[in-house]
């Protein structure tokens, strides 16, 4: 990757509309700085799912060159985001008897307990990719964050299961794979998005993190500073751009464009004069339309949305649950009177989350848009010191393949 690999770590979030890189380097006062940045349309994606893995490839290494030229260094690994509607969470338990003679949890017991909360029936097209803590019990004394060294001879855990397609993961990792890129590790978004974006005190009081991207919106809840649910649901900002596209008939890359612009999904932040122009479909002329129309058509879609939420906490039963309210992350989350909307559905406090805790180049990944991304650098910092890995003679191949692609690019 660079002189000293370790020094180094790369999040890729692969998203619906975008596809996102991010190179954070280690300094030696133990911040992170994002040192490279790297965007492209993504293609080959639907609802986070890859449907065409050639252009998803190329979407892949577009961003990545970008992130390398303003870095300045060689991407070789990175932590990957996932999401989809095939992913599933559930709560499990996992029970164990302390096997030290002395009856002293250690670091094999907790392993132990976390493999056996893990031991469920599982379809076999599905994998498991996250086992996340919520508690550990010793000889039924609960509420413990950390068992070791604590006397005991019975030890549970309760931990949540994140689940997911395994062929819509191994297509993801395919993409990264092709594009010269080792995956070290994949991560669900919205867990990834935590990382970046929540406090410690919200994650503790209960907090139901939801990242509306493109194609889903992810939702995370937290409590007792442990992940308790998860969802990704069907709809996110594409279907905001659809119905602009639908309702002002216009082309959609026009209505995308309107969206960012103008769009606003709160009718009473809108001044009755405000008028947006509207490109017509196959040459027609323009039209200027009044701005409230076009808030009549994104309100009933932004309640909609924060609806499926409200209706999957509700259906899991933690309504109860989310007293620090709701934070809101993603491209969806930028629309003007969306966090307004959420407030009225939920009757709870409600707030865009922007990544924290990172130095460099602050201001290209202040918006909620980049909290996976940013994300990935967090939770990939935590982890690569335990996971520094050699790379795979296929990754090799795919690397040597870009680099002789480049050298007869600048020879011819």
């Amino acid at each position: 990757m660079a002189k000293n690999p370790q020094r180094y770590v790369v999040g890729l979030d692969i998203g619906t509309s975008k596809v996102a890189v991010a190179i954070g380097e280690r300094k030696e006062n133990g911040s992170l700085d994002v040192v490279g940045v790297g965007i492209a349309p993504s293609r080959g994606l639907r609802k986070g799912v890859v449907v065409n893995l050639d252009a998803t490839v190329e979407s892949v290494k577009q961003a990545v060159e970008e992130a390398e030229l303003m870095a300045g260094i060689s991407i070789e690994r990175a932590y990957v985001g996932f999401a989809g509607g095939h992913v599933k969470g559930i709560n499990c338990r996992g029970v164990v008897a302390v096997s030290g003679r002395d009856r002293e949890v250690t670091r094999d017991d907790v392993s132990r307990v976390l493999e056996a909360a893990r031991a469920v029936s599982m379809p076999q097209d599905r994998t498991i990719f996250h086992v996340l803590p919520q508690e550990y019990i010793v000889d039924e004394q609960d509420g413990i964050g950390d068992p070791m060294g604590m006397t005991g001879s019975r030890l549970e855990a309760s931990v949540h299961l994140v689940t997911g397609s395994t062929s819509s993961i191994q297509n993801t990792v395919n993409c990264v794979n092709r594009a010269g890129i080792e995956v070290v590790e994949t991560v669900l978004d919205p867990i990834a998005a935590a990382e970046a974006v929540l406090t410690h005190d919200e994650r503790e009081l209960g907090v139901a993190l939801v990242d509306i991207g493109g194609g889903t919106t992810d939702l995370a809840i937290f409590r007792h500073g442990a992940v308790i649910h998860t969802a990704v649901l069907p709809a996110g900002g594409d279907h905001f751009t659809n119905d602009i596209a639908v309702g002002l008939r216009t082309p959609i890359p026009e209505a995308e464009k309107i969206k960012k612009k103008h769009g606003c999904a709160l009718g009473t932040l809108v001044g009755e004069g405000e008028t947006i122009e509207v490109p017509g479909v196959g040459g027609r002329k323009a039209r200027t339309l009044s701005r409230q129309i076009l808030c009549e058509i994104l309100e009933p879609r932004t309640e909609e949305i924060f609806s499926l939420v409200q209706e999957d906490i509700q259906r899991a039963g933690l309504d109860g649950s989310i007293n620090a309210g709701l934070v809101l992350c993603g491209g969806g989350a930028i629309l003007e009177g969306v966090p307004e909307v959420a407030e009225q559905v939920f009757d709870l406090p409600v707030r865009r989350g922007v990544p924290t805790g990172i130095g460099g180049l602050v201001d290209v990944v202040s918006g909620p848009n980049f909290a996976t991304v940013i994300g990935l650098l967090k939770y990939g910092e935590r982890r690569q010191p335990e996971r520094e890995r050699v790379p795979t003679p296929a990754i090799l191949l795919g690397r040597m393949g870009g680099s002789m692609r480049r050298w007869f690019g600048e020879l011819f």
